[in-house]
């Protein structure tokens, strides 16, 4: 069947593989990002089915804007796609404060602007589905990386709490974490580097930044297979709470499970006496 689907970050990467795919099967499909003439020309150009209007996430004007110009052209939005984000990496002492708030004024509080302006359409519907795409980096912290992963965190706190806000109006949400996928993410210009030099990082710092540099072109993933899974979940009658894309981020996934596991039964001795003893009151 179907569906209005609306999708942020849709001028290039993993967005315009999912608005591409989108419409190859019949759906309409709102694709959005800041610059809309680059959105248009990533997707072939005007289309039935499509409509592409500006948003920058973290403007909520914007957002409300986007979600009023859908639900004018096509009376509906049914699936939210919340894609658009970046990536700040460096070390936690060389990334400047200004530098880690706007990691989360993108990564976070962009796609809360997005999901706030629509939410108000999908409950009127009784109907609809949020997908969220947080990271592996959302389960799993890793070196170089605080920033970001501090962000994806939170947008799986998030995501994770705001499940039950929504279901009682019949509205889905799926936390999408994806492993390495060969999309844009790391060409040269789109991540950011820290603002700030420290010499005790030094030595470390040059080199992780030519490591993300070299993975560039050669991440597993395939962006064209995981828009087609997130199509296909969309589809579902009770879509997936959690999808683990990718073997590298399921592997990931199962190592943190299995740390997780181990550290709350090391801790149970301490942390499990912890209660008041009411029966000495």
């Amino acid at each position: 069947m179907s569906k209005v689907i609306l999708v942020t970050g849709a001028g290039r990467g993993l967005g315009t593989d999912i608005a591409r795919e989108a419409l190859a099967v019949g759906h309409q499909v709102v694709a959005t990002g800041r610059r809309p003439d680059e959105v248009e020309k990533a997707l072939g150009g005007p289309q039935d089915n499509l409509l592409v209007t500006r948003l920058d996430v973290t403007s909520l004007d914007d957002a409300e804007a986007a979600v009023q110009a859908a639900v004018d052209r096509f009376g509906r939005i049914d699936v939210l796609v919340n894609n658009a984000g970046n990536l700040v990496a460096g070390y936690f002492e060389e990334i400047s404060p200004a530098q880690m708030r706007q990691q989360f004024e993108t990564n976070l509080f962009g796609p809360m602007n997005v999901t706030r302006a629509a939410l108000p359409v999908l409950r009127k519907q009784r109907a609809g589905h949020v997908i969220t795409i947080t990271s592996t980096a959302g389960l799993v912290g890793m070196e170089f990386t605080s920033a970001y992963a501090a962000s994806k965190f939170a947008e799986e706190g998030w995501m994770e709490s705001l499940r039950y806000d929504v279901e009682p109006y019949n509205i889905h949400t799926t936390i999408v974490e994806p492993g390495y996928f060969r999309t844009e993410f790391l060409v040269d210009g789109s991540p950011t580097w820290p603002d700030l030099s420290i010499d005790d990082y030094a030595p470390r710092t040059a080199p992780r930044i030519e490591g993300i540099k070299s993975i560039n072109g050669k991440q597993p993933g395939d962006p064209a297979k995981l828009a087609r899974a997130l199509l296909a979940i969309a589809d579902q009658d009770k879509p997936l709470l959690r999808f683990v894309a990718g073997a590298d981020a399921i592997e990931a996934a199962e190592a943190k499970a299995k740390e997780l596991l181990a550290q709350a039964e090391a801790s149970r001795e301490l942390g499990g006496s912890l209660a008041y003893d009411d029966t000495n009151a």
